[in-house]
């Protein structure tokens, strides 16, 4: 299993697994298939939206090792 970390763009971590898709847009993350979108690194996408970057990315992991 890849491990996904905040400093990943959020194109990188959906060509690791595009089902991560709703899992982002569940938290607010609605515009992933924007081209800005796709060169912003989780921590960046995290901020814009108000979230903290540390959990958004503890919920891809967590997500992705439900998966394995």
């Amino acid at each position: 299993m890849a491990q996904i970390t905040k400093d990943m763009t959020i194109g990188e971590i959906l060509r690791v697994d595009s089902n991560v898709a709703p899992v982002l847009m569940s938290m607010g993350m609605h515009c992933l298939g924007c081209p800005a979108s796709q060169a912003e690194t989780l921590a960046e996408a995290a901020m814009v939206h108000g979230l903290d970057a540390d959990v958004v990315e503890a919920a891809v992991n967590q997500y992705l090792g439900q998966q394995a």
